[in-house]
């Protein structure tokens, strides 16, 4: 067995090594995992090697290390070097642990009883499978962090005095992904960006401020349902605007997110409303055998229960915590989404919790509603990829069958492809996201009904026009550069006389040029 230690590699899963060398950390516990069990996990965005040369360096997807970093040649101390350099990566340090056993284990704790990598593998092991190796509680030692926040973003502590750690895990056993910390969300982080919508909002006009966030409800409402390439009638839309404006008012709960779906669904209702029944899928069917075509598989019917479980404690810990609102809304809400956890109103309510934590954990303020969906309608095709990059490296680790209905049967276990994750990339995206919202979506919504105001008031100042023929006037000022064309003014506008057109051509150049 220990040959595969230290043999030398060019390619890792169609991956290039910078240079020849050996897989080292998670890397090669990956290797080892596929050869005793032939499961396939998902590869973490960067892996690390050990070459011959004294050169430490680092690509995108490789972490290059020298031989004095080389671990010894067993499983043990590579979960260490992992844990040290790498992070944590909760799904391939379980499926490890539970390859290697209870024994193995015990005897490294057993070998280095205060070492904090010994420490904190014996709290994660008892973490996972919520049972204790018998070893008598640890009586001395100072407290080492199981999250090495350098590498990754922890959540609020909780000592462990068994082990003596901190328990700052940014989740629970049944649902806990993590986020890598990089430059993109430092920097996001550290500049505080949701001050400027209060500085934006401050000496607005209230009203104004009102009118505003109404419009960007309807907006944000009707951006969600066009995400699914769906068009609904505008009542529709109006109440899942309205729901989306009550969000951070009710606590989450499994019977606030079927409230949720009904409105979402309208009077088109389910079969079976609420948590599914059965197995579910995102993707097509073969047009002449109809066998699913899969893009993304849900989670199995029979690990809903856990998993959200899992979600809405995980949930609870993060929103009273100092967790950063963004970082805990990408954790809740694509979670949600990835698990997939009704038979329909996935993607909309995914949205919603977006809005629900960002304004529960005082992110966002009441009275300006955040149009994140609008945002994401703007990016869509960057919106897809970040899904992608979850389902993608994941559906050929699920083994199905059609079913007679032409949906899918899972066959394997997969409960912790969707608790044990990398959340990077979708909170980078969701970020971008925010940033979109509050410096370009929100300051253009209320400079249009700024100037909007003052075009009205300048055309009724002197000119005498139903409400709706002015807004007609300035639709088609809008539409026209400023100019309202001479077939437009037949068909609609024939009351007004040239030096009245004239004059509010040049209001409107005045207004909105400024």
């Amino acid at each position: 067995m220990n040959n595969h230690f230290s043999q030398k590699v060019t390619i890792f899963h169609g991956r290039p090594l910078p240079e020849e060398g050996m897989l080292a950390g998670y890397a090669l516990l990956l290797q080892e995992i596929e050869q005793h069990t032939g499961k396939i996990l998902p590869l973490p965005k960067q892996l690390s090697i050990i070459t011959e040369k004294h050169q430490r360096y680092n690509t995108q997807q490789w972490q290059v290390f020298t031989k004095r970093h080389k671990p010894n040649d067993d499983f043990i101390s590579h979960i260490y070097f992992a844990l040290k350099y790498e992070g944590t990566d909760l799904l391939i340090l379980k499926t490890i642990f539970l390859l290697i056993g209870e024994e193995t284990i015990k005897k490294a704790i057993l070998n280095e009883p205060t070492g904090q990598y010994s420490r904190r593998i014996w709290f994660l092991y008892e973490w996972f499978l919520e049972r204790k190796i018998d070893i008598p509680d640890l009586k001395t030692g100072t407290y080492v962090e199981v999250v090495n926040p350098d590498l990754q973003y922890p959540g609020p502590t909780i000592n462990s005095t068994r082990h003596r750690v901190k328990n700052n895990l940014p989740g629970t056993p049944e649902y806990c992904p993590m986020v890598r910390r990089t430059e993109k969300l430092e920097k996001y982080i550290s500049t505080n960006i949701q001050e400027s919508i209060d500085k934006g909002l401050d000496g607005r006009d209230k009203e104004l401020i009102r009118r505003t966030a109404a419009f960007l409800l309807l907006k944000d409402s009707k951006a969600s349902f066009a995400i699914e390439g769906e068009f609904p009638p505008n009542m529709r839309a109006r109440n899942w605007g309205k729901a989306i404006g009550q969000a951070g008012k009710k606590a989450l709960t499994l019977l606030e997110m079927e409230r949720l779906q009904h409105i979402v669904i309208g009077s088109k209702k389910l079969r079976h409303m609420g948590i599914r029944r059965d197995e579910g899928f995102i993707g097509e069917h073969d047009r002449e055998t109809f066998v699913p075509i899969p893009d993304h598989i849900s989670a199995k019917a029979k690990d809903l229960n856990s998993l959200m479980n899992g979600l809405l404690n995980t949930n609870n810990l993060l929103q009273d915590s100092n967790y950063d609102p963004v970082l805990t809304a990408a954790t809740i809400a694509f979670g949600f989404v990835f698990i997939h956890p009704l038979s329909d109103g996935n993607g909309r309510i995914h949205r919603y919790l977006i809005h629900h934590i960002l304004t529960w954990m005082g992110y966002t303020k009441r009275d300006m509603i955040f149009p994140v969906s609008s945002a994401i309608l703007d990016k869509i095709s960057d919106y897809q990829e970040v899904l992608e990059d979850y389902s993608s490296q994941r559906i050929d680790l699920i083994e199905w069958e059609p079913t007679p209905s032409h949906n899918i049967r899972i066959l394997n276990d997969t409960i912790d492809l969707y608790r044990y994750f990398d959340l990077t990339l979708q909170t980078e995206f969701l970020y971008e996201c925010v940033e979109e919202t509050i410096s370009r979506i929100i300051p253009e919504e209320i400079d249009y009904l700024e100037k909007y105001d003052k075009i009205t008031n300048a055309i009724n100042s002197f000119i005498n026009l139903p409400n709706n023929k002015v807004d007609l006037l300035i639709k088609y000022l809008n539409q026209n550069n400023g100019k309202l064309s001479k077939r437009k003014r037949q068909k609609h506008f024939d009351e007004l006389t040239e030096e009245e057109i004239s004059s509010i051509e040049e209001y409107y150049a005045e207004i909105y040029e400024s």
